[in-house]
């Protein structure tokens, strides 16, 4: 896991934590989510935005498997998106899940909707292996198709039931 100084507090943050924020015009800062939100709230007038810290929740998916999930508020002017994601090498991959609200809703509040999302998604699996290789389980995939970091970005990366392929 890569870890980067905030440029705003100073704080040694976890790389997938933090933001480049600025513009062409003045440069651009690295921000952890605190100082981000913070910039982002006073730009548009939040002063009683409030960035919380939330804890990994833990959750099992259908088949008994452990899944830690980190939760990151960010403050996208006149939204806040709540975005959980397990870690693959330090940074963010296998499931990703993502929310967004009202900023002045109470983000504990967000947060629960963020769960029971997740407990949905969870309790359904996708793909299964067989000794044919991969097969689809029903008539209903749903994943979500990225990029390969290890090909720079050339090459996609689907994610199905938080599996690379």
């Amino acid at each position: 896991m890569s870890e980067i100084v905030c440029e705003g507090c100073g704080a040694v943050t976890a790389g997938y934590d933090t933001v480049n924020y600025g513009s062409i015009d003045v440069g651009y800062r690295v921000l952890c989510s605190r100082c981000f939100n913070s910039e982002v709230a006073t730009r548009v007038g939040l002063d009683k935005f409030e960035h919380v810290r939330l804890e990994p929740v833990k959750l099992s998916d259908c088949n008994g498997v452990m899944h830690e999930f980190h939760l990151r508020p960010h403050l996208l002017g006149d939204i806040v998106s709540l975005e959980a994601f397990e870690l693959r090498d330090g940074a963010p991959g296998g499931y990703e899940f993502q929310i967004v609200g009202d900023p002045r809703e109470d983000l504990f509040s967000l947060c629960g909707r963020l769960v029971e999302k997740m407990r949905r998604a969870l309790a359904v699996m996708h793909v299964r292996r067989g000794r044919l290789g991969l097969a689809i389980i029903e008539e209903t995939v749903r994943g979500r198709i990225g990029w390969d970091d290890a090909a720079e970005g050339r090459l996609p990366l689907v994610t199905i039931d938080g599996q690379e392929f």
